[in-house]
């Protein structure tokens, strides 16, 4: 999830855990707690960009890290708050749920995470939540606020944390229930209309979790759609886009090429633009897809010159966004 997520979050469980023994540090303490293992973006400042894809969210969202770095906190804790009540096992507790709760809601989203680094490179993503959802952080965000204003000591503080952590996991539900009604919808969808698939994938469309962006992988390429919620036509408008394996065969030995294959886990489609040998990553979606079908993929990767890969995640995720594109989404979120 996004850094104000992890925070905001942290914050709420450190004042649920530690906020009557450490007032308002837990907070504080808590938001440091939840966004720890994101600390391999440091990473980023000496790997190259298809390194630097496998390492976040790798070794640091493992359960091998939590397991080795709880008992070191909590430790470090009691030196420095040798006064503030907290036993090592509660500050065992403490450091150990903040970070299994970072790793759990990472998992939520496309990326995916490294949970069993380095015993395994496998990564888990249960695609449910869109990696910035305002719908789901809100609640968290405004309890946070509340709880830097309410005093201390004041029994609203319990109010404020319950109410943000009720709501925001009530939401996460939701968009459990939400993920399992689109994937049966696919699922009947697909054999309806007589798609051969391997397999397929369903994601949230950005900042929202009514329009699914769809993912049906054939033989030599993939059928990509959207599906809302709100849906009533028993069908989905797919276009095809080929993988194009075949020319990769020049480079397919190169170690960024085997990375790239092994992050997006299969799903991607190769195309020659101008001088460039492009490397599309499927799983992050298009840009504004739902405004335009042929709309190029969020994540691509110049395999023709590798320096210019720095932000290959992040550079095309808001591209295509205009009035236009917002009003299309907004129009399909309603539904067909």
């Amino acid at each position: 999830m996004d850094s104000f997520t992890h925070i905001a979050l942290g914050g709420l469980l450190g004042e649920a855990l530690l906020g009557k023994k450490l007032g308002k540090r837990a907070l504080v303490l808590g938001a440091i707690a939840q966004s720890l293992p994101d600390i391999d973006f440091i990473a980023s400042l000496w790997l190259d960009a298809s390194d630097n894809l496998l390492a976040h969210r790798g070794f640091t969202h493992s359960f091998v890290f939590a397991t080795a770095v709880t008992p070191l906190l909590a430790f470090l804790a009691t030196v420095w708050h040798p006064h503030a009540g907290v036993s090592f096992r509660n500050w065992s507790a403490f450091f150990g749920i903040q970070i299994v709760v970072h790793l759990l809601i990472d998992s939520l989203n496309a990326y995916g995470v490294g949970w069993l680094v380095p015993f395994s490179a496998q990564r888990f993503s249960f695609n449910v939540l869109f990696v910035a959802d305002p719908f789901y952080s809100i609640w968290l965000g405004i309890a946070l606020l509340a709880l830097i204003v309410v005093p201390a000591k004041s029994r609203n503080r319990v109010k404020w944390t319950v109410a943000g952590l009720v709501l925001s996991s009530t939401y996460l539900v939701y968009t459990i229930a939400n993920k399992y009604e689109i994937n049966n919808d696919v699922q009947r969808i697909i054999k309806q209309q007589h798609v051969a698939f391997i397999r397929y994938f369903s994601t949230p469309t950005p900042l929202n979790n009514w329009l699914w962006y769809v993912v049906v992988e054939e033989k030599n390429g993939y059928q990509i759609g959207y599906r809302s919620v709100f849906d009533q036509k028993d069908s989905i408008l797919f276009h095809y886009f080929p993988k194009n394996d075949l020319l990769l065969e020049s480079v397919r030995s190169r170690k960024d090429v085997r990375q790239l294959q092994q992050f997006s886990q299969g799903y991607y489609s190769i195309s020659q633009r101008s001088d460039a040998l492009v490397f599309s990553e499927l799983r992050f979606g298009q840009q504004a897809g739902w405004y335009d079908p042929q709309a190029n993929f969020v994540f691509q990767y110049d395999l023709t010159h590798p320096s210019k890969n720095q932000l290959a995640v992040q550079r095309g995720r808001f591209a295509g966004w205009n009035s236009a594109s917002v009003k299309a989404l907004l129009k399909r979120i309603k539904g067909d």
